[in-house]
């Protein structure tokens, strides 16, 4: 019987366990020009042991970020710093890929100097945390066609760094209402031309920048991370019916690009969608079952015996323990997440979690 402890085969890369380390921002890259730092290798080379670790949000220029010291792979610095995090996960036997974060609308003139971009000049309800306190979020400038063009090349360049830095892939973060996800929201793209629009316009963004991409690196390198129904950052797919025919048009033109795989953070109440993507899916399917209250738990690892997914990724879990697949497999016990420590800081909530004994 398939489990999450049995190995995979993934774009040709062999995994340990079924059991991904869900990307997660944690704003510690002091290093200059946001750069990663020792600290950094430290606390993914820890967490090794996972099947797959998809690191932090990682801006792919200087306007994309949108939160205090979050790391860039846009510059040599960045590259040669991310370096060092790649070989001390794969001293440790790990895969991992870099994801690729461009938080669009989300940001604030106070981290990077500019004022953030989106698809359209529509402000996000809301606040976004600077090293100044908590700001509302500003009205972003939309992007111009030749601007699209240029943030597409950015990805495609990013993934090219990322792969001189080591990285076994990339994944494009597709979820969570940022750029990617702000082009498929009806409410945050009210273009009117051939990016917004109908489902089918407004999946083009994100398409495109998985084409680009793909050519760069490959497309067995590439994954890509959606979220339906997700409301955070003030997005708004409450339409049913529009949600569900974007996000079938997105995996439908997304398959034939052969990418490694698509991840999917569950939103409350869509397995049903969550079923009919992986069924249309002609590839891997990761499955992050977080819902907004509970971290993903033990439960979660039936999902893969009952073929829901065929990677199961966890987040404040995997923070917390770094040697989760082995806690996973005794069944216990697991550390808790310290809430008050999780984003900037020092060791302290980052790489002093315990592992078993």
């Amino acid at each position: 019987m398939t489990t999450a402890f049995t190995p995979y085969e993934l774009g040709g890369i062999r995994l340990a366990n079924r059991i991904v380390m869900a990307p997660m921002t944690r704003s510690r890259a002091y290093g200059p020009g946001q750069s990663p730092t020792d600290l950094m290798a430290t606390y993914y080379a820890q967490r090794a042991s996972a099947g797959l670790i998809v690191t932090e949000g990682t801006q792919p220029s200087a306007v994309g970020q949108g939160y205090p010291d979050t790391p860039g792979i846009h510059s040599a610095e960045q590259v040669t710093a991310w370096r060092k995090v790649t070989d001390a996960v794969h001293a440790e036997g790990g895969v991992i890929f870099l994801q690729l974060m461009h938080t669009g609308r989300v940001g604030h003139p106070s981290l990077t100097g500019r004022t953030p971009v989106g698809p359209s000049a529509v402000t996000a309800t809301g606040q976004v945390y600077t090293h100044e306190g908590p700001q509302d979020f500003v009205t972003p400038d939309e992007l111009t066609e030749t601007e699209i063009a240029q943030t597409i090349a950015d990805f495609a360049a990013a993934a090219r760094n990322a792969v001189r830095a080591g990285f076994d892939g990339v994944e494009l973060h597709g979820a969570n209402g940022y750029l990617i996800h702000q082009f498929l929201a009806p409410n945050s793209n009210r273009r009117t031309d051939a990016w917004g629009g109908s489902p089918q316009r407004r999946i083009r963004f994100a398409v495109e920048s998985a084409k680009a991409v793909a050519e760069a690196i490959g497309g067995d390198k590439v994954g890509f991370r959606v979220s339906p129904g997700n409301p955070y950052n003030d997005i708004d797919e409450s339409d049913r019916a529009d949600m569900e025919a974007t996000y079938t048009a997105l995996v439908d033109a997304l398959a034939p690009l052969g990418l490694a795989y698509l991840h999917q953070m569950e939103a409350a109440g869509i397995r049903g969608l969550v079923a009919r993507l992986r069924k249309a899916w002609p590839g891997t399917f990761v499955l992050n079952p977080f819902t907004g209250t509970e971290p993903t738990g033990p439960d979660a690892l039936a999902l893969i015996k009952d073929g829901t997914a065929d990677l199961i990724a966890y987040g404040a879990l995997f923070l917390a323990n770094p040697d989760l697949p082995a806690r996973l497999t005794a069944g216990g016990p697991f550390n808790t997440p310290d809430r008050a420590t999780s984003f900037g800081g020092d060791h302290q909530g980052y790489t002093d979690y315990p592992a078993l004994g």
